[in-house]
């Protein structure tokens, strides 16, 4: 049997002048901590590809308390040590980050002190704290997905839901009338989407959240030297000009020098 380790998140504060306990917190709230210790722990992985989670809460404030692999809890202690120490969230993985964030945003709107901790590393999230990304580090950016459109619609923000392999299940807000004039059943078979969203300068992440569609195609997993070599005769006269193409790409990337 795998070693199993321990991490908690304690909350502490007041409501209606009364020291926060279990009995006091909304059912609500300790969703959104649940959900945000998923995120935490597992940023990017599926739910059937991680290991198992377990939960309990107990008395002493507000603590909730996570089991699962010790190797996990290593490595989440680690990356809490790293956060304290630079003071900043930018080098995490988006979900990571943006669980933070809305820890952040607890404890800002309750007033609560909010404490993660894995084995002896401890990082406390109050409202003196600023655990935001740096905005200056997203950009806008176009995307292409590919994967099985498993579900679309909704009344006030139509979205398409894609299940990729390297992503997941992406929501992509669309238009009604993309949906409405669809020529055929758009459900359960293989498309390759054209979206615009943000990513990070600096970790090249794609913020999941933000993510617009722009254009659906059908995609055709299959490897296709034909169609490789047609991209490659289109893209040649461009390419005619540049003496040294593969030098000039590691330039662009920023990589001539590394």
């Amino acid at each position: 049997m795998e070693a199993l380790g321990e991490i908690e998140i304690k909350v502490e504060g007041r409501v209606g002048g009364q020291t926060l306990s279990p009995e006091l917190v909304d059912i609500d709230e300790i969703r959104e901590v649940l959900g945000q210790a998923g995120d935490l722990l597992f940023p990017g992985v599926r739910r059937s590809q991680r290991p198992r989670i377990s939960y309990e809460i107990q008395e002493g404030c507000v603590r909730h308390r996570f089991r699962t692999l010790m190797q996990t809890v290593i490595g989440f202690g680690a990356v809490l040590s790293q956060v304290e120490m630079e003071g900043q969230i930018d080098f995490l993985h988006e979900r990571s980050a943006a669980a933070v964030e809305n820890l952040q945003r607890l404890a800002v709107e309750k007033d609560y002190v909010v404490t993660l901790r894995a084995n002896e590393s401890r990082l406390r999230i109050d409202r003196t704290t600023h655990y935001e990304r740096d905005e200056k580090l997203w950009v806008d950016a176009e995307f292409y997905l590919y994967g099985e459109l498993v579900d679309a619609g909704g009344k006030s923000s139509p979205n398409i839901h894609l299940d990729t392999e390297e992503f997941g299940v992406l929501r992509i807000a669309t238009d009604k009338e993309v949906l409405k004039n669809a020529d055929a059943n758009l459900l359960y078979r293989r498309f390759g989407v054209r979206a615009t969203g943000r990513q990070n300068l600096s970790t090249f992440e794609m913020d999941r959240n933000s993510l617009s569609f722009l254009k659906l195609f059908d995609h055709e997993p299959d490897y296709s030297e034909a169609y490789l070599d047609g991209l490659l005769r289109k893209a040649a006269p461009a390419w005619e000009a540049i003496p040294d193409a593969d030098a000039w790409l590691k330039e662009i990337r920023g990589t001539a020098h590394a």
